[in-house]
């Protein structure tokens, strides 16, 4: 897990994002302060269609998904006596669009497409202002990429105007007589005679 986060503010709750192998996490954690009443993630977790559609999330971008464990946990999601935490699931699925962190920066964190189904059950309006922040968050970070590409551009033009100018004053002669022209084709032929001779004697 990355060592730093990123935060957006949606509704007014702050929710950290974070990076795992180049992709971003959403915390579930604080997301559901938004949610009226007293909830938790395992609650969500436990309804038959979250089951399913992080199911077939998985199935699509997780070669190493659990199919097995993931049909029991499909044909018990929504009875009313049982029950699924998120380090559950991790571990008898091998998710890898929910993950469970510890420490700094712990909590349950979403990839983003299954964070916004997490939205949309906090509320259709958290799920709105949520993509809103994230797509303004992604742009911020695109900017910052082709600034940084310019940058590096620039830096390269400079570089090689630096190279080739001390080339110029110092490895290229200002001019070359008639004379010396003359005489360095002139030496070429007879070192190719000389070393044919060497060859064959």
């Amino acid at each position: 897990m990355a060592k730093s986060s990123k935060k957006i503010e949606v509704l007014g709750i702050e929710i950290s994002i974070v990076k795992k192998e180049n992709l971003n996490y959403i915390s579930l954690t604080d997301m559901i302060k938004s949610k009226d009443g007293d909830f938790f993630i395992s609650d969500w977790l436990r309804n038959r269609n979250t089951v399913e559609f992080i199911g077939i999330w998985e199935s699509v971008f997780n070669p190493s998904f659990n199919y097995g464990e993931f049909a029991i946990i499909k044909s018990k999601a929504g009875l009313n006596n049982y029950k699924l935490s998120v380090k559950e699931w991790v571990n008898k699925t091998n998710s890898i669009g929910i993950i469970s962190k510890s420490g700094r920066y712990g909590g349950t964190y979403a990839h983003p497409d299954i964070a916004l189904e997490f939205g949309m059950w906090i509320s259709a309006e958290f799920k709105i202002f949520l993509i809103k922040e994230f797509q303004r968050l992604k742009e911020e970070e695109t900017n910052q990429k082709n600034l940084s590409w310019n940058v590096q551009r620039m830096i390269s033009k400079i570089n090689y105007k630096i190279h080739t100018d001390a080339i110029k004053e110092n490895l290229i002669p200002i001019s070359i007589s008639k004379e010396q022209v003359l005489g360095r084709i002139a030496i070429r032929p007879n070192k190719i005679i000389h070393n044919l001779h060497e060859f064959y004697s």
